[in-house]
């Protein structure tokens, strides 16, 4: 099979598990694991099957430059540990539709941030774009009176808009190792040092886990958010970057709103307000301008 056509069903997969995940994740949170302990389960599994993934080679000894090791430490931090801990705390309180579309929102945080650690302008249709962008996630929260088994999904939509903010920060610290050493090497590290971060906070809720109430289905639920949702869309996403250019990448995040949306109406009988198409009308339309508008086509049409 032609190698561009492997890597386009390979983002097309990816993130048709992502968009599932937000509904999986509910089938059994907190149900039978609180959050916490299910961030345990899902970040030292894919540690562990990082590390002795066969697609880093014999890279083991890779030979890490000495001030790129606090990139790394923060990369774990922020893009594992903090990003982990946010995303499942706020999707146990709020809704899959809500969680997929303010996720929507990194594109946009990653640009916001950029204008700080990367000096980057602020030109008038990414000012516009942003304001738009945000303005629909920010509509989107506060129409959150929808009442979850655990109470509104205001709080459940902000700590998911924190989630966002902090793999937004991840992504900007950490593309520049990207470049130096294989994406492989530096996830390995990564998602070690975001391990160290979260044992404290979810192995004790981990030991709370009666696993004797859990059947078949909900063994399965958990194997795939650990093994499809987070290990293969990895190794998908590194894949489909050998072989596809950034942009044509991140133009698929913006099929899983529309993944989770249907699966979670499916599902858990969630319906799609008004509210909820005028915030993902204005959301999309903001990533748009920051990402693909007309003077961006040729100089920062990058995806994310």
């Amino acid at each position: 099979m032609n190698k561009k056509l492997t890597a386009h069903l390979a983002l097309l997969g990816a993130n048709l598990f992502y968009g599932a995940g937000f509904t999986v994740a509910k089938s059994v949170m907190p149900r039978l694991i609180e959050p916490l302990g299910f961030i345990f389960i899902r970040i030292s599994v894919v540690t562990i099957l990082f590390w002795l993934s066969i697609a880093g080679g014999n890279n083991f000894r890779t030979k890490i430059e000495r001030k790129d090791w606090k990139i790394l430490i923060l990369g774990g931090l922020f893009g594992v540990a903090l990003n982990q801990m946010l995303f499942f705390a706020g999707l146990n309180l709020t809704f899959p539709i809500h969680a997929s579309l303010i996720m929507m929102s990194t594109p946009l945080l990653i640009s916001i941030i950029s204008l700080f650690v990367l000096k980057e302008r602020l030109s008038f249709q990414k000012g516009i774009g942003l304001a738009i962008g945000i303005g629909g996630a920010f509509l989107l929260m506060s129409a959150g009176k929808e009442i979850t088994i655990t109470g509104s999904s205001t709080m459940g939509d902000l700590l998911v808009l924190l989630n966002a903010a902090s793999y937004a920060i991840y992504l900007v610290i950490i593309k520049p190792l990207m470049v130096r050493y294989r994406p492989i090497i530096v996830i390995r590290w990564v998602f070690l040092f975001g391990f160290l971060f979260s044992l404290p906070f979810g192995l004790p809720s981990f030991l709370q886990i009666d696993w004797g109430k859990f059947t078949l289905i909900d063994f399965t639920a958990v194997a795939f958010i650990v093994i499809c949702v987070t290990f293969f869309t990895y190794l998908w996403n590194i894949f489909a970057l050998q072989h596809l250019s950034p942009a044509t990448a991140g133009a698929y995040i913006y099929l899983q709103p529309i993944f989770a949306a249907v699966i979670s109406m499916l599902f858990l009988g969630e319906t799609l307000t008004v509210i909820k198409i005028v915030a993902t009308i204005l959301i999309f339309s903001g990533v748009f301008l920051v990402n693909f508008g007309i003077r961006k086509r040729n100089s920062e049409n990058n995806g994310s």
